[in-house]
């Protein structure tokens, strides 16, 4: 699934029309991918749907889709601003449907638009579309308010819900919820950029492919939860400059390693993790739970003595090969001991809990000078911290490492600041991937990963139920127990961010956002590989 620029988009529509697939079918196509994916999640029958069209193209997909929800027993009404029905094709198909009409400029639309406010219980936003950067003033600026104002006073809660002061239950159906075609009208598609007068969308039903605009800063806070709506647009009609991909289930599944019945722990692999330390044991027990959970045949442990038995304690399905200490952190001479079980390893993680003390610094280095030795490696965290105060860092590093930044790490290993990251971080990923020749995976919202030959991926989940301690653990854990099953590098990181993006959004589904902890996450990895694999 591509994510791609307006210019692409129309580049690919272009294609499409040339080919047989006219505009007036691509429209027909949109509409009714629009009600289907309004029907499946929110059953329409017997539900007033409330439709504010605009003048485009994103209006004409609103007036198709209006026949469509009719038809599928809604009680639909639209609300028209400047739009030159005449001639208009979709306008004259509704003659036939059950569908109320409002123009904004009859008498009776101020008092009508109000009743329907208060009686819709879906409005869809379909006045503007991409290709849309002038700021929105004038009678458009005052219908997206008064529809904010409306929505405002229908959710806000009512003394009438409370139905016991000392255990307040809410009602749990918010009413209306919006519906936003495309993107929410005045959402930049390119940049990410947001109107002030921008009505945030419950949910927005893009069509053919995802929108940069949709997966940027601030824009990614309006729009809700991202569906792609099929209009018959192939792969082979975008151009070639289209690279950038949206992770889904189907990909993933695709990565994950057959798990055949004649199996044992050897054909899963064995990943090797040396992590934690005194003040941050439950890093290494976060990221071991997280590399049994994902399916490797054999996780081993490799802390610091200290905190052997703490670790072991909470992980009873590793193996230990517990490292020299120095102080509860990994001591320099711990390199020639754990180069013993380079050989029987698949994938080797350093990093989660590590600290960056002067010796943990030492043994670091040490251990890449041992290039040559190396099992496929993932460094996180502290490791990363340790490797951005190295001179020339790059050259330490074998091929094929994958490194898992956050924002802030990011910056450290660029020498730039976290803003600068931020601001340009799809960019930046698949930039750096290329010039540092490793993968790169990018956390945060909608964290991307980026591999050397220009390839990248971006993860379609923002959850702030991740922005917690030691989520970044489980993730690591994840993917290096991945790659022991045999995943490249690429692979692993992407299958590993989705997965673990995945367990974030049923962890929050049933617990809420602000409950969940990166133990929950380590919970829920079994659900959301099941999901995945379709089960």
């Amino acid at each position: 699934m591509y994510i791609v620029t307006t210019q692409q988009m129309q580049a690919a529509e272009k294609a499409a029309d040339a080919s047989g697939l006219s505009y007036d079918q691509m429209m027909e196509n949109a509409g009714l991918a629009v009600a289907e994916a309004i029907d499946n999640y929110f059953d329409v029958a017997g539900e007033h749907i409330l439709i504010l069209v605009g003048p485009g193209n994103n209006g004409g997909d609103g007036l198709v889709a209006a026949r469509h929800l009719a038809q599928m027993g809604a009680v639909v009404t639209i609300y028209v601003w400047k739009r030159n029905i005449e001639h208009d094709k979709n306008w004259e198909a509704l003659n036939g449907a059950d569908v109320e009409r409002v123009l904004s400029s009859e008498s009776v639309a101020p008092a009508r638009l109000a009743h329907l406010f208060k009686v819709s219980t879906i409005i869809v936003d379909a006045l503007l579309g991409t290709g849309v950067s002038r700021p929105i003033k004038g009678t458009l600026a005052e219908l997206l308010d008064q529809t904010k104002a409306a929505i405002a006073v229908r959710r806000m809660p009512q003394e009438d819900f409370l139905l016991d002061p000392a255990y307040p239950t809410l009602d749990s159906q918010i009413e209306p919820l919006v519906v936003a075609l495309d993107v929410p009208s005045g959402l930049n598609s390119d940049t990410g950029a947001v109107d002030s007068h921008t009505l945030a969308a419950d949910m927005t039903i893009t069509l053919a492919a995802v929108k940069w605009g949709h997966i940027l800063a601030p824009g990614l806070n309006v729009v809700g939860h991202l569906i792609v709506g099929d209009i018959g647009i192939t792969p082979d009609y975008y151009p070639n400059d289209v690279t950038l991909e949206m992770a889904t289930a189907a990909k993933v599944a695709s990565m994950l390693p057959s798990r055949p019945v004649t199996a044992h722990k050897g054909t899963f692999g064995t990943a090797l993790l040396a992590a934690g330390s005194i003040n941050y044991p439950g890093a290494a027990i976060l990221a071991g739970q997280a590399a049994t959970r994902i399916g490797t045949g054999l996780v081993t442990m490799a802390p610091p003595k200290t905190i052997y038995p703490i670790i072991a304690s909470r992980l009873a399905d590793a193996t230990y090969w517990p490292l020299p200490d120095n102080e509860g952190l990994i001591a320099p001479n711990a390199v020639r001991p754990l180069k013993e079980k380079f050989a029987d390893a698949n994938a080797l993680l350093i990093g989660p809990g590590l600290g960056h003390a002067d010796s943990t610094t030492i043994f670091l280095k040490d251990l890449l000078a041992e290039v040559d030795s190396l099992p496929p490696l993932i460094l996180d965290a502290d490791a990363l911290n340790i490797l951005a105060k190295q001179g020339q860092w790059q050259r330490l590093l074998p091929s094929d490492t994958i490194l898992t930044p956050h924002p802030g790490e990011m910056a450290r290993l660029t020498g730039s600041a976290t803003q600068d990251v931020q601001a340009n971080r799809i960019e930046l990923a698949v930039k750096l991937a290329a010039r540092w020749e490793q993968v790169i995976l990018l956390k945060g919202a909608h964290t991307v990963v980026a591999a050397p030959h220009g390839r990248a991926m971006v993860m379609p989940f923002a959850n702030p139920a991740l922005a917690k301690a030691g989520s970044g653990d489980v993730l690591a854990g994840a993917i290096v127990g991945l790659r022991a099953q045999g995943l490249a590098p690429f692979e692993a990181a992407v299958a590993g961010a989705y997965l673990h993006g995945l367990s974030g959004e049923l962890a929050r589904e049933h617990l809420g956002a602000t409950a969940v902890t990166a133990g929950d996450l380590v919970g829920f990895l079994p659900m959301a590989i099941r999901a995945v694999n379709g089960e």
